[in-house]
């Protein structure tokens, strides 16, 4: 299949299409991640997750604002509070700021009250104070379908380093989070999304990466990598998210969603009905179902 890869929002896209897309396809998903990164963005100084950042403040609701913040609500009662999408500041603060800094500073736990701070509803959007939003728990995989929707009708591959959304099918690998060169197994994906979290990637210093507990602002430290599969990539982005947690399987079952994971220890557990076939040879993935 042809397939048109470009950077964009910090990662590699490529999307794959039975016939080479055209020059206003093209534009059209352009528009929308610009669109898209002008608002959520926090390493833009134009955005509006930047100006809000800096002064409180309110602002015209987003277009994707109630879709979102409405799945942090459930993830964060799922996982007793440890997502949370005023995270924003302690990843900066940790060294993964606007500047890629990666010094890290003393962690930040994000506020517990959050969407009593950060409320909207179908005019405004509005911050109570200067905080950080951060939706990197569920952001990109919106995004995703965002652009697989402007694509309307055709069978393609989205993947948005490695948030994918398929219209047909694939089989895809699932890298071993120890060794990028392995994979722990292999998934068929049917006219759904896959989305895979890691702390290898995004990570920095010793032990830092992306995926923190809010409510300590510190790294997550018992499970190295996730992958949900889902009808949308937003909810398969966020229950990836959500399964370095306790309760995130829980959520998982709500929504519908399959799932796998795999521990520091080499642990790998699944989802009765996760369309994945996983390797033991050897005896270095140990597996036990959900």
């Amino acid at each position: 299949m042809p397939t048109w890869r470009f950077d964009a929002i910090g990662t590699l896209w490529e999307i794959e299409t039975g016939d080479p897309l055209g020059s206003g396809e093209r534009t059209r998903v352009a528009e929308i991640i610009e669109g898209f990164d002008r608002t959520w963005s926090r390493f833009r100084a134009d955005s509006l997750v930047t100006q809000l950042a800096g002064e409180g403040g309110s602002a015209s609701v987003p277009a994707d604002a109630d879709a979102m913040l409405s799945a942090y609500r459930e993830m964060f009662a799922a996982t007793r509070g440890a997502v949370n999408p005023l995270i924003g500041e302690s990843l900066s603060t940790l060294g993964y700021d606007a500047d890629y800094s990666l010094r890290a500073g003393e962690p930040v736990p994000a506020p517990a009250a959050w969407d009593s701070i950060l409320t909207w509803d179908e005019e405004q959007l509005a911050l109570a104070s200067a905080t950080l939003i951060d939706v990197g728990a569920l952001g990109k995989g919106r995004l995703v379908d965002l652009v697989a929707a402007a694509l309307a009708d055709v069978d393609l591959v989205v993947d948005a380093g490695g948030d994918i959304l398929v219209r047909g099918e694939t089989r895809i690998g699932l890298e071993h989070p120890f060794d990028p060169s392995k994979a722990i197994g292999v998934a068929t994906i049917r006219d759904q999304a896959l989305c895979a979290s890691a702390t290898n990637r995004r990570a920095w210093g010793d032990g830092l990466h992306h995926v923190l507990d809010a409510r300590t602002g510190i790294p997550v430290r018992t499970w190295a990598a996730t992958w949900a599969f889902a009808a949308d990539a937003m909810h398969a982005d966020a229950v990836a998210t959500a399964l370095f947690f306790d309760g995130g399987p829980e959520l998982a079952d709500h929504w519908g969603v399959e799932w796998v994971r795999m521990s520091t220890d080499g642990v790998a557990q699944r989802s009765a009905n996760a369309p994945v076939e996983l390797f033991t040879a050897g005896g270095t993935t140990r597996v036990r179902r959900g």
